[in-house]
């Protein structure tokens, strides 16, 4: 497992220097920031059920591709429903089967099978209030989109495609947003409050300078809500972060990973 992380980290780093040349960012999801009273049986869950794989950076972590699950301890955050970050999403090669199979073990159904926006998908929810989209896309299996909740989806889907790069597209000739390395970030029109205290809390962005990142993000009077500073996990693994909020309240971090220059 460890050396499939390893391969996967290096192709990631070969494949995102030429967005780092032009943006500055990596045309990735770094993170999503969930929160749960058991981090290691949170992991465990997205193990199981959406095939998240642990990762040796620490036991509240797992990896999704080339996106983080990070588990932040909190024993009663408020759902994702209601929150700018509503939901995340995932794709399966066979969404009647897999919705079966969820039921079967007891996982939370919210809205059985049906077509929504053009796109047919089920709706289920984690034991800590995350709202999981399960879509049958057979372009891109696995961690597939993360959905905000807006008032004005164009304008956020705008901030965010001038901060992190990109470009606005409809996926499906449905829903609006953005594909940042295969996973969408996706706008509908809703009042979603600031997402932090909700089970998913923020999502990460990965910067090649945080520092030059972040002063960047300043002249353009974007709330830095903690500044630049380093981080070294238990495991050894070396970071430097921020934190910026963007439209609706929305959390972001912006990670430096100083083993994937």
């Amino acid at each position: 497992m460890l050396q499939r992380v390893l391969v996967s980290c290096a192709v990631m780093a070969a494949l995102t220097v030429s967005s780092f040349a032009q943006t500055g960012f990596a045309d990735l999801i770094d993170h999503i920031h969930l929160a749960a009273p058991d981090q290691a049986k949170a992991v465990e869950w997205y193990h199981a059920h959406l095939g998240a794989e642990p990762t040796p950076e620490g036991p509240d972590r797992a990896m999704l591709g080339t996106t983080r699950l990070i588990f932040q301890k909190s024993e009663m955050p408020k759902p994702s429903a209601g929150s700018i970050l509503g939901a995340i999403g995932f794709s399966v090669p066979d969404l009647d089967g897999a919705v079966k199979k969820l039921q079967a073990d007891g996982v939370k159904m919210v809205m059985p099978p049906m077509v929504m926006q053009g796109i047919r998908s089920a709706q289920v929810m984690d034991p800590w209030g995350t709202m999981i989209d399960v879509v049958q896309d057979p372009k891109k299996l696995g961690l597939h989109h993360i959905t905000l909740a807006a008032p004005d989806p164009s304008a956020t889907l705008a901030w965010f495609a001038s901060t992190f790069g990109g470009k606005v597209a409809k996926y499906e000739n449905a829903a609006d947003g953005i594909n940042y390395g295969g996973v969408w970030l996706l706008a509908t029109r809703g009042n979603g409050e600031p997402s932090a205290g909700h089970s998913i809390d923020h999502i990460g962005f990965r910067p090649a300078n945080v520092d030059n990142s972040v002063a960047t993000l300043k002249a353009k009077n974007v709330k830095v809500t903690t500044e630049p500073r380093p981080l070294v996990l238990p495991s050894g693994t070396a970071m430097r972060l921020a934190f910026i909020e963007g439209p609706g309240g929305v959390r972001i971090e912006l990670v430096q990973r100083e083993n994937l220059q």
